[in-house]
């Protein structure tokens, strides 16, 4: 991120996903970010060892937008992914995301 002059605050997650609160510097495509974080965590995560059945990340991604105001809450939202998927699943959680944010989608194509 720092390459990309994005300012990450937190990142988190769990076993089947991760969530990142991030300031995207106005001159950087999202995608372009998302494209450089898999591949240099990838190479990172290959070359130590740290997950033995990790053979990458899958091909999508999501990524939604937020006020400045909401930082805070963010974060401590990403600090506590554990408990907080201990009463919603990831597929849950990005669905309602989804529907909270007006995007349509296709639930064939959720993971």
């Amino acid at each position: 991120m720092k390459n990309k002059n994005c300012h990450g605050y937190i990142i988190n997650g769990v076993e089947d996903h991760i969530h990142i609160v991030t300031h995207i510097h106005p001159t950087v495509a999202l995608a372009s970010l998302v494209k450089d974080l898999k591949t240099a965590s990838t190479q990172w995560i290959k070359e130590n060892n740290i997950f033995k059945d990790f053979t990458g990340w899958q091909d999508g991604y999501g990524a939604f937008t937020y006020s400045a105001k909401d930082k805070d809450r963010l974060i401590e939202y990403v600090k506590n992914q554990e408990e907080h998927h201990e009463k919603i699943s990831f597929r849950e959680e990005y669905i309602e995301l989804l529907k909270e944010q007006g995007i349509s989608f296709d639930e064939k194509y959720l993971l």
